[in-house]
């Protein structure tokens, strides 16, 4: 079986209000305009927001003393894989390579998007979980892109709205509180 696999990219890290100590990662489908959003823990936003920041602790957090160990012992992370997701809870694989061995490691998929970020590893997803768990936008964002200008954000919120009612309507009530906290974070100025 040979499902496809989408490329994606962290958009956007925020707190979760409906969850103390919890972030919402939204990912982002690379030249697309799918959007996943993953609940995560404090340690692991925080490690990634380090990261995409460039900041630089006086001393390597988990994640880089990870990447570091791989690359002393001459491994180097592949990819990605998001290959599964059950009752809200993504499931990810680490492809790393050693010389002529590949390895498949299991992960939490907040490590492996931590992991990945530090070692210029992309991040996929297979397509009919991306389109199954996704909020779906009328254009591709990128982390860059400036989405500030208040027709803009109407429309995401809008679409954001809908996708909420979508959640309630289907009785997946854990989708909408992560929706809710993204609706809140966008309501933010």
């Amino acid at each position: 079986m040979n499902k496809k696999k989408i490329e994606l990219q962290v958009l956007n890290i925020s707190n979760s209000q409906a969850q103390a100590g919890a972030y919402a990662m939204v990912l982002g489908e690379i030249n697309g305009m799918r959007q996943l959003p993953v609940i995560i823990g404090s340690a692991e936003a925080q490690s990634m927001m380090i990261e995409m920041r460039g900041i630089v602790p006086p001393r390597p957090l988990t994640h880089t003393l990870f990447a570091s160990v791989f690359k002393v012992l001459g491994a180097t992370l592949l990819r990605v894989l998001i290959y599964k997701v059950d009752n809200g809870v993504f499931y990810s694989y680490l492809y790393m390579k050693t010389e002529e061995t590949i390895l498949r490691i299991d992960a939490r998929t907040s490590d492996a998007v931590a992991l990945a970020l530090r070692m210029d590893a992309p991040i996929f997803i297979y397509d009919d979980i991306l389109e199954a768990e996704c909020l779906k936008t009328e254009h591709s964002i990128t982390p860059t892109q400036q989405t500030d200008d208040a027709a803009s954000r109407k429309k995401t919120l809008k679409q954001l709205k809908e996708a909420l009612q979508n959640a309630i309507d289907a009785e997946d009530y854990e989708r909408a509180a992560q929706l809710r906290d993204i609706i809140n974070q966008h309501k933010k100025p």
